[in-house]
């Protein structure tokens, strides 16, 4: 078992210092080269993720604007307050596309520091805002947000940065290894004091995906691994009601009318759907309170009943096309930091897709 995990990690190892030793190489160094166009995984991702944007918005407003208007609100609020996320994701890229990475790379220890001290606020009395049991969400007039979601990118770039930079040192756990599961505790600590169990695996999977691809041994990860599970599932056991709700999916029928209410009217609206929906706007089960949050947690649900089997086949084959544009990505970069972010952020999607 270890000496086969050492040598697929020495592949892994080997992998990135090709990709090294090509940047490196003095033909490439000493001559002048025009920029070359973006690979067409950029221009993959561009699209997919553009259309992603755009079917989100209408689907927010499909889900929100009869309910929104019932309750004396503008049809259009939530729409515009996921409008405005995704304005801010747009002017976000755009600073990131400006600002080379070596940049952004000096900020790494500040924005993980930064980043934790965030996961605090959900508990200042007045802005924490506290949904179905968790602690997660801050609500500072009309934006509202999760600090795990800026924890998670924060975690995903000091990983990437520390391993980048040791990866001379990959048989040295106490240099490579260890140091980044500190990182994945400490940020799965933060996001299970928010009762946020959810972002919890979704931080430990990208710090995982992050190290696999550096290179470091399979057998101690493998051991950190089965140790996270064994805590998570104390973090389940530890509350009567968390364990009742993880333990309900077993049986959704019985539930029903309670633990399990959500899925079963999500399983509803996803029947109902059928192969080619029921159109956009059309949709029955996000009317009153049959399918709750449906503009956020279910939203899928909401896709599946008013675009059918046809939408979510489409849905579901644009992540998969966008985490192997993704891999395409870290595998033609000549940078190793490149190579683990691009690695960090497929496993990232892929997870809490998941």
């Amino acid at each position: 078992m270890t000496s086969s995990s050492t040598l697929i990690g020495d592949r892994r190892r080997a992998a990135l210092a090709r990709s090294d030793a090509m940047r490196r190489h003095p033909t490439r160094r000493d001559v002048a080269r025009p920029a070359s166009p973006p690979p067409t995984a950029f221009y993959v991702i561009a699209v997919v993720v553009t259309v992603f944007t755009m079917l989100g918005l209408v689907m927010v407003l499909s889900a929100t604007s009869i309910s929104q208007f019932h309750k004396g609100n503008s049809p259009w609020r939530l729409f515009n307050r996921q409008l405005l996320w995704a304005v801010l994701g747009v002017i976000g890229l755009w600073f990131a596309m400006r600002v080379p990475t070596r940049r952004w790379r000096r900020l790494v220890n500040p924005a993980l520091a930064a980043s934790c001290g965030l996961m605090l606020l959900p508990f200042v009395p007045g802005i924490g805002d506290r949904v179905n049991d968790a602690s997660a969400w801050v609500a500072i007039g009309p934006i509202n947000f999760q600090p795990s979601e800026f924890l998670k990118l924060a975690v995903l770039l000091a990983s990437a940065n520390l391993l980048a930079k040791r990866h001379d040192e990959m048989h040295d756990l106490g240099r490579t290894l260890g140091p980044v599961l500190a990182i994945a505790f400490v940020g799965a600590a933060l996001c299970m004091l928010q009762s946020d169990l959810g972002s919890a695996i979704v931080l430990a999977a990208i710090v995982v995906a992050v190290a696999f691809i550096a290179g470091a041994p399979l057998l101690p990860m493998t051991a950190a691994g089965t140790m996270g599970a064994v805590g998570a599932l104390a973090f389940v056991v530890s509350s009567p009601r968390r364990e009742a709700r993880f333990t309900a999916f077993m049986d959704i029928a019985a539930h029903k009318d309670h633990l399990s209410y959500q899925t079963y009217q999500a399983m509803i609206a996803m029947a109902q759907g059928g192969i080619t929906g029921s159109g956009v706007g059309r949709g029955e089960n996000k009317l009153g309170e049959f399918l709750p949050l449906a503009h956020s947690d279910f939203i899928f649900a909401v896709v599946a009943e008013e675009l059918g089997m046809i939408g979510v086949v489409a849905v579901l084959g644009g992540f998969m096309v966008l985490a192997y544009a993704g891999v395409q990505v870290a595998m033609a970069t000549h940078d190793r930091f490149h190579a683990l972010l691009a690695g960090g952020i497929v496993s990232w999607l892929v997870v809490q897709t998941i």
